[in-house]
């Protein structure tokens, strides 16, 4: 397997996308918040007049988002149809994938389970492979019964 990946940091750990799930990675301009929006989503900025959501992949991974640092840059995605960018704690370079996706040893932590598909080696060592639709989709909510 040699897929190109864009690494980057979440929650504290090294962390890939496949490259070709990224469209683009911007500088974070300002991020409008919405009223009422689930807990990962910080808001809506624009990219060349397009507007997109931005998910706080921190908020969707770990307990405690805030005593991960955020960084500037966020990676552009699309799914279904919509464009997305992505907040994580630091975007960090490009790799190559070197094996195939492996289960973590161990696990991966409650939240990691659902949005990471495995593990596996780049050229720039072991990384979380990451599922970028279960990252927009954002934490299970439980649904609550009417009395």
């Amino acid at each position: 397997m040699s897929e190109l990946l864009v690494l980057a940091v979440i929650a504290g750990k090294r962390c890939a996308f496949c490259a070709s799930d990224v469209g683009s990675v911007i500088e974070a301009g300002v991020i409008a918040p919405v009223p009422r929006a689930p807990r990962h989503v910080v808001g809506i900025t624009a990219l060349r007049s397009q507007a997109m959501t931005v998910i706080d992949c921190r908020t969707v991974i770990a307990e405690d988002p805030s005593i991960y640092p955020c960084d500037s840059h966020l990676a552009v995605i699309e799914v279904a149809g919509h464009s997305y960018a992505l907040q994580v704690d630091k975007i960090d370079d490009i790799a190559t994938a070197q094996s195939g996706i492996a289960p973590v040893p161990g696990g991966s932590g409650k939240h990691w389970n659902r949005v990471c598909k495995g593990m596996l080696e780049t050229d720039r060592g072991p990384a979380l492979l990451i599922d970028v639709e279960q990252v927009v989709a954002g934490i299970e909510q439980k649904s609550v019964k009417a009395a």
